[in-house]
């Protein structure tokens, strides 16, 4: 079990900065993610947390302890590699002692961690194999077996999932859920798919351009965004985004392109006002009918994207494309006048250049 901690961490290959004063703490027993896109400097955290590379500035703490100085076998972390790098010689139960046997542990204690690792992992059946004889899964589950196997102070994990099947990377989540909190160890898990990210993490980070621009839980990262740029990168479909400018003594937005107002409810002091963007995630959208009187937007019905449970309604208002997301199937004809709803307490407003918050959903 371990607490981790970067304190003040970069580093540069060259002219390219891979990660950038990074501050963070991972607390013990946590299921945490790193994410952002490729190249944004996920898989460099993880090198330096092991120590397969130094940092050029900052700490690296485990257990409050500064291991900068420590190479990757001191420093007791596991990890688990997205080409899973099994040895094709090698049994899987052969694979999972691998480990113990380099380490030279009693062959009693390697037999007991084998068996009680392949309980806990269900590949109790498997150990005979090679793992050319294995499925994608299975290989998958020998891969993090070894890591278990050493009982490590913590579990590091590079996308090792992403080389799976859809069905195969649902079912591999709720495992690697279900062995971390059976497990009681911190696991830090790098992956730039966010359906993975926010379905398994108990916190998150996530990066760009080698910089943490917002630390939270799934639900905090979703619903209440810090920048532009997270607002974009989590949500499927992403939020809407509406152009226009922003009155600060009044509080009040008005869009570009039609005529959209609206009051926005938090105050925003010390903002100079001008262009901003106004937005809204799909599902918070309400669509009504169009002779409904009251507030709302006149809009008209682009196009209709059936996705089972739900549908994407792509709306066009003037010149402006938005995405609802609505429950069931829809009736709605294409070209249908309707009446959009904003409800108040599900926008945010951002910074037209810095692409920060100014003000967001209660």
């Amino acid at each position: 079990m371990a607490k981790l901690e970067f304190i003040g961490v970069s580093k540069s290959y060259g002219r390219n900065v891979a990660v950038k004063d990074v501050d963070l703490v991972i607390a013990d027993n946590e299921f945490f993610c790193i994410f952002g896109p490729p190249s944004c400097g996920k898989t460099t955290l993880l090198r330096l947390l092991l120590g397969l590379v130094q940092p050029d500035q900052g700490e690296i703490r485990i257990n409050d302890q500064r291991v900068n100085a420590l190479g990757p076998k001191e420093r007791n972390l596991a990890m688990v590699f997205q080409n899973l790098a099994l040895f094709p010689h090698m049994t899987a139960g052969q694979n999972l002692a691998f480990p113990l046997v380099e380490r030279k542990i009693d062959k009693a204690e390697v037999a007991r961690r084998v068996a009680a690792v392949a309980e806990t992992l269900r590949i109790g059946k498997l150990l005979k194999k090679l793992p050319a004889h294995l499925s994608g899964g299975e290989r998958q589950r020998v891969a993090i077996g070894r890591a278990l196997v050493r009982e490590p102070a913590a579990f590091l994990m590079d996308e090792p999932i992403a080389a799976l099947d859809a069905r195969l990377r649902e079912e591999m989540r709720v495992e690697l859920k279900r062995l971390q909190r059976e497990l009681k160890h911190t696991l830090v898990y790098v992956t730039h798919d966010q359906e993975e990210a926010m379905s398994i993490a108990d916190r998150m980070a996530i990066l760009e351009g080698g910089m943490i621009r917002q630390v939270g839980t799934p639900d905090e990262i979703y619903n209440h965004p810090q920048s532009r740029y997270v607002a974009e990168l989590i949500g499927s479909p992403p939020m809407n985004f509406i152009k226009g400018t922003f009155d600060p003594a009044a509080r009040r937005f008005r869009a570009d392109t039609f005529g959209f107002e609206t009051t926005i409810g938090l105050s925003a002091p010390g903002v100079a006002g001008g262009v901003t963007s106004f937005a809204i995630r799909p599902e918070d959208i309400v669509i009504r009918e169009a002779a409904d009187q009251g507030s709302g937007v006149v809009a008209e019905v682009y196009e209709i994207e059936p996705l089972g449970a739900y549908a994407i309604v792509d709306v066009n208002i003037g010149e402006t494309i938005l995405k609802v997301m609505v429950p069931g199937q829809p009736s709605y004809q294409l070209r249908q006048p309707i009446r959009l709803d904003f409800p108040a307490g599900k926008c945010h407003l951002f910074d037209g250049a810095t692409g920060a918050l100014i003000a967001g959903a209660a």
